[in-house]
């Protein structure tokens, strides 16, 4: 009599869940520390935006014959000029969480952006033009420096 083997084994099974296992646990670290890597790049990216913003609408007022900075960065999307020019062409919509934007102020000068849970303040200062969170602060000046380096 001739045995057909058309099945998978127990043995070849539990074979496969293991090796299965150990790759999902490899796997499953590297993908939260991506996550948070592309959350700091996005951070860097959009300071970079701002801050070349910020000149740019500088740059313009000077030409007009303007010599100040502009007064705020936001009205109801953050970064936006406060309506009275295009500071960023899309402007970035507040919203909570890992990898958002949100203005800590109604003032239009004071912002987080948070990574994982750890929300980092940035501040525009309208009488300099800079925009920048404090390196020294002692919970997130590690993360600052990390967005702004």
């Amino acid at each position: 009599m001739k045995k057909n083997k058309n099945a998978f084994t127990m043995i070849e099974m539990i074979f496969v869940i293991v090796v299965l296992g150990i790759l999902a646990a490899i796997a499953v670290p590297k993908m939260a520390a991506t996550r948070t890597d592309a959350e700091i790049t996005k951070g860097r990216s959009d300071i970079a935006s701002i801050r070349s913003a910020i000149v740019t609408e500088r740059q313009g007022r000077l030409i007009q014959g303007q010599s100040g900075w502009i007064t705020k960065l936001s009205n109801t999307t953050l970064f936006d000029g406060n309506g009275t020019s295009t500071l960023l062409m899309y402007g970035i919509a507040a919203q909570t969480g890992s990898g958002h934007w949100q203005s800590t102020n109604a003032d239009g000068l004071h912002y987080t952006y948070t990574i994982q849970t750890t929300a980092v303040p940035f501040t525009y200062t309208p009488t300099t033009g800079i925009f920048t969170c404090d390196t020294a602060h002692a919970t997130t000046g590690a993360m600052c420096q990390t967005l702004t380096n």
